[in-house]
Formats: C-alpha cells, sequence, structure tokens
C-alpha cells in the first residue's frame, strides 16, 4: 500500500467518523450551542444576578460560612466556593452551565437507551434533544438560572441521582451509592429532597427483580444519602446546638394549614391561640400572609419562626387532624395549579414578578447591599439594552405552559400502560417529578419555581416511556450505504 493510498485511507476515516457523528449528535449539538447563546444574551442583558427574597439569606450564609435556621444551605457552600471571584457575573455563569449540564445528563440517558434498542442512526438523537429542550429553551428555567436561588443546584443534583441510577438496567450498589449521595446534597440544598430518598427506595422495592435483590442497592443509597446529610446536621450543631437540618421546617406546614385551618373546629389550647388564621391581605395566598407579612403570628412571638416553630407545628398537625377533607382540598387544589394553561399571580404579586426578567434597572436595598458588597463589591442591578428586551421578547412567548407539563406527565403515564418494554425506568423519573409537585403543596405553598425542578423528569419519563426495551436475540440490521465505510478503506484493510 502507498503511502498515498494510506493517506486517503485515513481521510476518509476521518471523514466518515466526523460524518456518523454528526448524524449521531448534529442535532443536540445545535440545540445546545443555541440555549448557550441564549444564556449568553440573558447575562448581555443582565450582567449581574437577579435578586429574590431569600438571596440576602443564602449570600449571609455563604459570607460566614453558617448554616441558615430557615432553609438548608447547601447553595451557600457554592456561593463560599465562588467568593474568590468576587463577582456575581461568575455566579450565573456557573448556574447557566450547570442548566445546560442538565440538558447533557438527559440527553445522554435518553441516547443511550433509545441507542440500545437498535434504534436508527438519528432517532436517538432527536429522542434525546427533544427530551432535553425544556430544559435548554425554556425562558423561566433561563431566568431561574439567573436568580440568586438554590433551585438549579437542587435540580441538577436531583436528575443526576436519576440518571446514575437508571444508567444501566440493573442499578449496582456503587452507583445505587453514588445516587443516595447526590439526593443527600440535594436535601443539603433544598429540603424537599429529603422525601425524595423514600420515592427511590420504593422504586428499588417496585422493580421487578423482587425484594432480596432491591436489598442492596436500598442499603446503599440509604447509607449513601446519610453521610452528607449527617455531615450537614453536624455542621448546623455546631452552629446552632440542634442535631437538624432547619429549625422552621414546621412553620412551613403551619403556613399551609392556614389556608383553611378553623379554630371553631380546631379548638386549639389557649397557648396555640395566636395562631388562628387572620384574613389575609388582597393578592396573597394565606400561607404567604400567615408567614411573610405583618398580620404573621411569627410577628408578636419572641425568637421569631425559630422561637415559634414547635407550637406552630403543635398547631398544624390539630388543625390537619380535625380538617383532613380541607387539607387535601387544598393540596390537590394546589397541585393541579401547576398544571393551568396561564399562569396565575400566587403566592403574591411582587413574588409572581420576581420571576420575569426585570424592564428597568433596580438599586439594591440596605438589607441586600449589607450581604452583596462584601461579596461581589457591587451596589447596582444594571439592565443593558437592547439585550434585556430580546430577553423579555423571549420569556413572552418561550415557555412550557402547565398543561405542557400535564401533558408529559400523562404521555409517560400512557407509555407505561401500553408499551411492551421495561416499565422500571419510566416509573422512578415519573414519581420524581409528581413528588416535586405535591410535596411542596402538602408542606408548604404553590410557588413557580417549585414547578420547575419537575419539568425535566417529567420530560424524562415520557420519553423513555415509548422507548422498546432490549431484545436479546434480535437480529442486527443490515448497515445502510451511509453508514458503510469508504472503499478506500476496506482496499486498505
Amino acid at each position: 500500500m502507498t503511502s498515498h493510498t494510506a493517506a486517503y485511507s485515513r481521510a476518509d476515516l476521518v471523514v466518515h467518523r466526523m460524518w456518523k457523528l454528526a448524524v449521531a449528535h448534529g442535532l443536540f449539538g445545535t440545540a445546545l450551542l443555541l440555549a448557550l447563546g441564549l444564556r449568553v444574551l440573558a447575562i448581555a442583558g443582565y450582567p449581574t444576578a437577579l435578586w429574590f427574597g431569600d438571596s440576602v439569606g443564602y449570600l449571609r450564609s455563604a459570607l460566614h460560612l453558617e448554616p441558615s435556621p430557615t432553609r438548608p444551605s447547601g447553595y451557600s457552600v457554592m456561593l463560599r466556593v465562588l467568593e474568590p471571584f468576587h463577582s456575581f457575573v461568575a455566579v450565573v455563569t456557573v448556574q447557566h452551565l450547570i442548566g445546560l449540564a442538565t440538558g447533557v445528563m438527559l440527553y445522554a440517558l435518553v441516547w443511550r437507551h433509545a441507542r440500545a434498542a437498535k434504534r436508527r442512526a438519528w432517532v436517538p438523537g432527536a429522542l434525546g434533544t427533544a427530551v432535553a429542550l425544556p430544559v435548554l429553551f425554556d425562558a423561566y428555567q433561563i431566568e431561574l438560572e439567573h436568580l440568586l436561588l438554590s433551585d438549579t443546584l437542587f435540580t441538577f443534583l436531583v436528575v443526576a441521582a436519576v440518571v446514575v441510577l437508571l444508567w444501566r438496567p440493573n442499578p449496582t450498589w456503587r452507583a445505587a451509592a453514588f445516587a443516595g449521595a447526590l439526593l443527600g446534597l440535594a436535601s443539603a440544598t433544598r429540603a424537599i429532597g429529603l422525601p425524595l430518598l423514600a420515592v427511590v427506595l420504593l422504586w428499588l422495592f417496585l422493580r421487578r427483580k423482587g425484594f432480596r435483590d432491591a436489598i442492596v442497592p436500598a442499603v446503599a443509597v440509604a447509607v449513601a444519602f446519610a453521610i452528607p446529610v449527617g455531615l450537614y446536621m453536624t455542621w448546623y450543631h455546631r452552629a446552632h446546638g440542634e442535631f437538624a437540618m432547619t429549625e422552621t421546617e414546621k412553620t412551613f406546614l403551619y403556613g399551609r394549614t392556614a389556608d383553611f385551618a378553623d379554630c371553631s373546629i380546631i379548638k386549639p389550647r389557649p397557648e396555640l391561640q395566636g395562631f388562628c388564621p387572620r384574613t389575609s391581605p388582597k393578592n396573597v395566598s394565606p400561607p404567604y400572609a400567615a408567614l411573610w407579612t405583618d398580620q404573621s403570628p411569627f410577628a408578636r412571638i419572641g425568637g421569631g419562626k425559630v422561637g415559634g416553630n414547635e407550637k406552630a407545628g403543635e398547631f398544624a398537625i390539630a388543625a390537619i387532624r380535625a380538617q383532613p377533607d380541607d387539607y387535601a382540598r387544598v393540596v390537590l387544589r394546589d397541585t393541579l395549579r401547576a398544571f393551568y394553561l396561564q399562569r396565575t399571580v400566587h403566592p403574591s404579586p411582587w413574588t409572581f414578578q420576581k420571576y420575569e426578567f426585570p424592564a428597568k434597572e433596580q438599586s439594591l436595598s440596605k438589607r441586600q447591599a449589607k450581604v452583596a458588597s462584601p461579596y461581589a463589591r457591587t451596589d447596582g442591578r444594571p439592565v443593558a439594552e437592547p439585550y434585556a428586551g430580546w430577553m423579555r421578547t423571549y420569556q413572552d412567548w418561550v415557555h412550557l405552559p402547565g398543561i405542557g407539563l400535564g401533558a408529559l406527565l400523562l404521555a409517560a403515564a400512557t407509555g407505561v400502560v401500553l408499551r411492551r418494554g421495561p416499565r422500571r425506568r419510566v416509573l422512578l423519573p415519573w414519581m420524581m417529578s409528581a413528588a416535586l409537585l405535591v410535596v411542596p403543596a402538602a408542606t408548604a405553598d404553590f410557588d413557580y419555581r417549585y414547578v420547575l425542578p419537575a419539568v425535566p423528569l417529567g420530560a424524562l419519563a415520557a420519553g423513555l416511556a415509548y422507548l422498546p426495551g432490549r431484545r436479546a436475540n434480535r437480529p442486527v440490521p443490515e448497515r445502510k450505504a451511509a453508514e458503510r465505510p469508504p472503499p478506500a478503506l476496506v482496499e486498505a484493510r
């Protein structure tokens, strides 16, 4: 074989491999670049972080490296790691990259399962891209990544745990342990991660392999989950003297019951009479009024939400026991809010506005400036036109409506009933998505940012529901001309 022939063969081999790569992943690569471009545009339009009510607490915990009594502070640890940059642009850049990484994980999992099912070369890439679209292009997802909030990190950790468990048909104990550790980190980021452990354990025991086969991975998940949670509780104990994740979890449950509690039915003891709900201000949900307005009973209690946590929990349990039907009604109502066609103003007008890209620059409040200045040395929230206007227009038109999420979950459930392939890989993301919708409605209140972490898992469940399972004895189809190596390569061999 001459050197000319060898060079020609190597060139053909490179072209052939690049062609196969383009066929397999070109669609997703294009989508990923477009999604990256949208996030660059968001940073150009809003060259700093957007603020939420919880942002001050997260930054304070990051600066003092001390867990907050109000909410888990895993996100604050990430902020502390990024503190040397002294830049909110660095923070939102990392969060945008985390959002893109979430889409990449979804794509990789669906592509892997579709490829294993011997689909056409372009089909796995198309299906994987479709599943990743809500994460990559939903404007509210992009805006959430721009907020100083824990939700983007939490979503990444939960999706990563699900991907690890579903990567192989039967998760090993090592994979289960890795997934458990990820869920433990998610729980240290947002308290809603704690009940997700029960969902994973239930899924392991519902799988067809049987009870004995589920024991080892279940133990691995639980033990690995307990490690980061235990370390966080130890950190909390050193700071506050209590082995806990927070000291306000019962106050949020109290806020949930403020939506229906009737003291004439509950008949609470005299010490709890102050928790009887008052009339809520207009356009504000009762849970929000009970926790965050001047009418909150915690405004009159020494120690605030921390000091009133135990009594608030006692009142909440009494309300649920006395009015179980009313409790079930408000939980169902607020769960179904996630599937509305149009967004409604809830839980308050100012909270609702935080999920929209702002139209004008706003100065930092004194509370915000107190933690922002030592962290990033900034004193404002600039808005750069025309890029900010382009993002606002994009947000008006490109987002997944609530009915779209409902369609994804319904499609996944229908696929489980109708399909012939293994159902266990669909059941896990479906159950996790449903839990992320129901648990906040049952323990706190409805909020649109609580819905977004459920979307990628709902899309994943829908995508996996219609993939056929592996067929061990299925003959390998003859490769098409586009998949065969060039003639020169055959001659070179």
